[in-house]
């Protein structure tokens, strides 16, 4: 049976009856609060320059010690986020985080949580450039099915579903690594590692920003980012980011349009802290890009001109996110705080395009099936607990309690059309099919995720020693359903204990030396009815990972070593029984530097190797055999010079590579390595008295032909081609 595309995959999810009731004013709301910010934001007054370069971050104190003094210029952090326990300095952390700025992605006029995570070399996009972003962190896929992976302020369930935009993104954070104990299980089971991006909050510092941007071939749009603090002590604080965009991309027959209304709250007490986030986004796409398979015993092709496109001119897609995050903390002491937190999403998608085009031979020739798609996804989150400080003779503790639970529905609708036929490399227009919609939409799965976490830090050594512990219970229930009948076809209810254990040791004040083991939650599977054990419903697996690095920070720049080990358990059918005894296994050393090398000079650099293996299958034809999408080498070289010659201007150039990859686990079909170059200028100075910042990059400006990716089940993803982006940034 062949894989189906991330927009029809079926995954296990929950009943969240009030979701889409409670954000339904969402999108009228954001929308009359961009008319209304659009007022006060005009009305403003001139800021420092200081305010355009490197703006303030936070307000809570906590996450301004962890976050003050940024590298690289203010585009990368010195910390992030680790679930539960909040923020931590990268030092003073046992895992590998990398930390995106603001600042790093207005710089890089990022449009969405994959561009910007473009610039890191343990991570690679398998899919991009469509109606859905997904990733491998590591060699695991992330964010490839119908729930989202990626993480608001510390919290799964809550992001928009399928891309995440950055307009509302004041980080972007990736946590290398299984993190089941810090975040709880994923969603979708994703265990190489956690994308987290922190909303953007009111700054101590009034600001009203507008950005207006232009990318080839006529997508252009403007962002409005408005700022302010009221109350005796400013206590209360409101952030409003709304942006639209619209017109043709540089893909062929491609148009996009794009809306996001983004609001948050906050309230900093002297004991009591709250916010509250509000995210409207749609996007819609005439003639969405869509990933390719590859029929068996055919290789796979010369990647065709990355402006050809495949998908009908008459196809389109539609995706409608709204999002709620409350966020709430009362100090009953200096030593003692509660925590509540509750956050909700509904996403529609309404798709008539072809279904993933399959590749029949070396000529590129295509088959795809038209359908008409319709799902509706709603997710619930909350969580509750206690963060504890105290002293036990000459180590200090700061332990955290937490109870959470996770719920998610999926309900999901087709119809189908006939079949037609194009080439990569010469695509052919067919007539236009009026497919009807799906007349139902009915529930296909439900999942509830709840657990209990503990979690303690020990310092020792005024610091230089800490040690990390904790342990989180994950309970998993999951129920399929019949579209038709809506009978229930398979169930699932089982638990899984996870650990973790980290150190960090500074040996001088400037190096921290870390280890970690900790482990990943992925759901079991059900025994199929061909087995002689069929309907057995087997625990969470288990993946685990071995963790050591060093840190080392030299003032205005970060330099990181690391190596790991995580192994990944699942299932498979061998003489008529499943059972859980298949592996894969991946092995790595990463190396990544962030900040000022020289005297206005700037380095964004990463290099990852891979020794992923499937050390355990039931078929001599793949065992011992590489994992699908998972090259030896990634590496990332991006780097920025201040010229002399004229203050305030800035030239970026970039270059990235993927080692080769495997379209199957037979290793028989395969996507060649390559290379992508990337040039870019900024500008930045004042006009009236107003801090301005003039922005240009191309990106793939060789416009290589190139094949960028292949997600986990098999389905390959066509490079970008030669892109141009300008912008203007302005504050008021």
């Amino acid at each position: 049976m062949q894989p189906q595309s991330p927009l029809s995959l079926s995954h296990s999810a929950a009943p969240v009856t009030t979701t889409a009731s409670l954000l339904k004013p969402l999108a009228f709301a954001t929308r009359m609060a961009f008319s209304g910010m659009l007022m006060v934001g005009f009305a403003g007054h001139a800021y420092a320059e200081e305010v355009a370069e490197l703006p303030a971050v936070q307000v809570s104190a906590d996450q301004s010690r962890v976050l003050s003094r940024p590298y690289a210029g203010g585009q990368v952090a010195r910390g992030g986020r680790l679930g539960l326990l909040g923020n931590a300095d990268a030092m003073k952390s046992p895992f590998s985080i990398s930390s995106y700025t603001s600042q790093a992605i207005q710089d890089q006029q990022a449009a969405t949580v994959a561009d910007v995570l473009a610039k890191d070399a343990s991570v690679r996009a398998s899919q991009t450039g469509g109606v859905v972003d997904s990733f491998f962190i590591r060699g695991f896929p992330i964010g490839e099915g119908n729930l989202g992976e990626v993480a608001l302020d510390g919290l799964y369930g809550v992001a928009p579903n399928y891309r995440v935009f950055t307009e509302y993104a004041e980080r972007v954070e990736v946590i290398k690594g299984p993190a089941a104990l810090l975040y709880g299980m994923s969603p979708n089971s994703g265990v190489g590692g956690v994308i987290n991006v922190v909303p953007k909050r009111a700054l101590a510092q009034d600001l009203t920003r507008f950005t207006a941007d232009y990318a080839s071939d006529t997508q252009g749009g403007g962002h409005l980012d408005v700022s302010r603090r009221f109350g005796t002590d400013e206590q209360f604080g409101v952030r409003f980011n709304g942006s639209h965009h619209q017109g043709d991309t540089a893909v062929d027959k491609q148009t996009r349009t794009a809306d996001v209304g983004a609001l948050s709250l906050d309230y900093q007490g002297e004991r009591f802290k709250a916010t509250l986030d509000l995210i409207s986004q749609q996007e819609e796409f005439d003639a969405p890009s869509r990933p390719f398979l590859v029929a068996a015993g055919v290789a796979v092709p010369s990647a065709p001109d990355g402006q050809n496109n495949v998908t009908q001119q008459w196809a389109w897609s539609k995706i409608d996110d709204r999002s709620a995050l409350l966020r709430t903390e009362y100090e009953l002491s200096d030593k003692l705080a509660l925590f509540a937190n509750v956050g909700a999403a509904h996403t529609e998608v309404s798709r008539l395009s072809d279904q993933t085009p399959t590749i029949l031979n070396a000529a590129g020739d295509t088959t795809a099936t038209p359908m008409h798609f319709k799902f509706d996804i709603e997710r619930f989150t909350a969580d509750a607990g206690a963060r504890a400080r105290f002293d036990t003779g000459p180590v200090r503790h700061a332990v955290t309690l937490q109870a959470s639970t996770y719920r998610d529905q999926l309900a999901r609708g087709s119809t189908s059309g006939t079949a037609v036929l194009s080439n990569i490399y010469s695509p052919v227009d067919s007539p236009s099919q009026n497919v009807s919609a799906p007349s139902t939409v009915p529930k296909v799965s439900e999942t509830t995720l709840s657990g209990v976490a503990l979690a303690d830090t020990l310092s020792m050594l005024d610091e230089r020693l800490q040690l990390m512990v904790g342990v989180r219970r994950q309970q998993v229930e999951s129920d399929n359903f019949n579209a038709t009948t809506g009978a229930v076809t398979s169930s699932y209810d089982k638990s899984a204990v996870t650990p973790l254990f980290g150190i960090v040791f500074k040996p001088w004040e400037k190096v921290s030396l870390y280890a970690n083991r900790i482990e990943g939650l992925s759901k079991g599977d059900i025994a199929p009815a061909t087995a002689s054990n069929s309907g057995e419903v087997f625990a969470p697996y288990k993946s685990k990972q071995y963790e050591v690095g060093v840190k080392i920070d030299h003032g205005g720049l970060m330099t990181t070593v690391s190596a790991f080990q995580i192994t990944k358990p699942s299932g498979q059918l061998t003489n008529g029984v499943f059972a859980v005894d298949a592996e894969q296994r991946n092995r790595g050393l990463e190396f990544n530097v962030a900040g000022e090398v020289a005297k206005s000079v700037r380095l964004f650099a990463g290099v990852t190797l891979l020794d992923a293996e499937l050390t355990k299958t039931n078929s001599s034809a793949t065992r011992g055999k590489e994992p699908v999408g998972v090259p030896s080498v990634q590496a990332n070289l991006n780097a920025e010079w201040d010229t002399p010659w004229l203050s305030g201007l800035t030239l970026t150039g970039g270059v990235a590579y993927t080692g080769k990859q495997y379209v199957n686990q037979a290793n028989t079909q395969s996507l060649p390595s390559w290379t992508k170059v990337d040039v870019g200028t900024r500008y930045r100075t004042k006009i009236d008295g107003k801090p301005t910042t003039f922005r240009a990059g191309v990106q793939n400006v060789f416009n290589r032909d190139y094949w960028s990716g292949v997600a986990s089940y098999s389905t390959l993803s066509q490079g970008a081609p030669r892109t141009l982006q300008l912008s203007a940034t302005v504050d008021f």
